[in-house]
């Protein structure tokens, strides 16, 4: 997959412009923490933002590690013009590149990355785009790098369920269905990743938000 398709940020649901606002309705700083925590960047780092989006989690890893080098990577030029201005207002340097995700080492280079992150874009695309992505992740990755993905998850009760069909209201059924069943570690096993874990669970108004965490060999 090229540029030529790719789900919008707020799908169905919303403009692009009112993305930072809705997102907020995730307990954002929670879970955007919690991936800070899981990358712990290290001075030397290559930490590529894989469907960065606004730039608020490529922004917050620079600011934890002003040395590590951030790259943001989307395929919606609105978006990344966004993150842009709010990585200038934040003093904090970051490469955009606009690309899909299942093009990662195309766009940053095979082995080039010590980590991989990614937040609430995998649920939104088809499974052999899943697919494709964890795959490109992979490649992108140099031996030992990790991998850190915050996403919707299985949604384990009922009431996650039911705030989940805010997101399939946005996303659609047929893409979203799988994450809510729990299909993301057995995906990013399949990739090649090892030691992959859901180190945290964050409930939210609009389902469970997971984070995983993986390790190329």
């Amino acid at each position: 997959m090229t540029e030529r398709t790719f789900t919008p940020a707020l799908g169905r649901l919303a403009p692009v412009r009112h993305y930072d606002t809705v997102i907020t309705l995730t307990r954002e700083r929670l879970w955007r923490g919690l991936v800070v925590r899981h990358v712990a960047p290290h001075p030397d780092d290559v930490i590529v933002d894989v469907g960065c989006g606004t730039g608020s989690l490529a922004v917050l890893l620079g600011r934890a590690r002003p040395e590590a080098r951030i790259i943001g990577l989307d395929p919606d030029h609105d978006v990344l013009a966004v993150a842009r201005r709010k990585a200038a207002a934040a003093g904090v340097a970051v490469q955009w590149r606009v690309g899909m995700g299942d093009a990662v080492q195309d766009a940053v280079g095979a082995g080039a990355a010590s980590v991989v992150v990614s937040s609430l874009v995998l649920h939104q695309c088809p499974m052999s785009m899943k697919r494709a992505m964890l795959a490109s992740m992979f490649a992108a990755l140099r031996p030992g790098g990790r991998l850190v993905i915050a996403d919707y998850g299985l949604q384990r009760t009922t009431l996650a369920r039911l705030g989940f069909r805010l997101v399939q209201l946005a996303d659609g059924i047929e893409h979203t269905q799988p994450n809510a069943e729990g299909v993301l570690p057995c995906l990013i096993s399949q990739a090649g990743f090892r030691n992959v874990r859901e180190a945290a669970a964050v409930p939210t108004i609009t389902g469970t938000i997971s984070i995983y965490t993986g390790r190329r060999p």
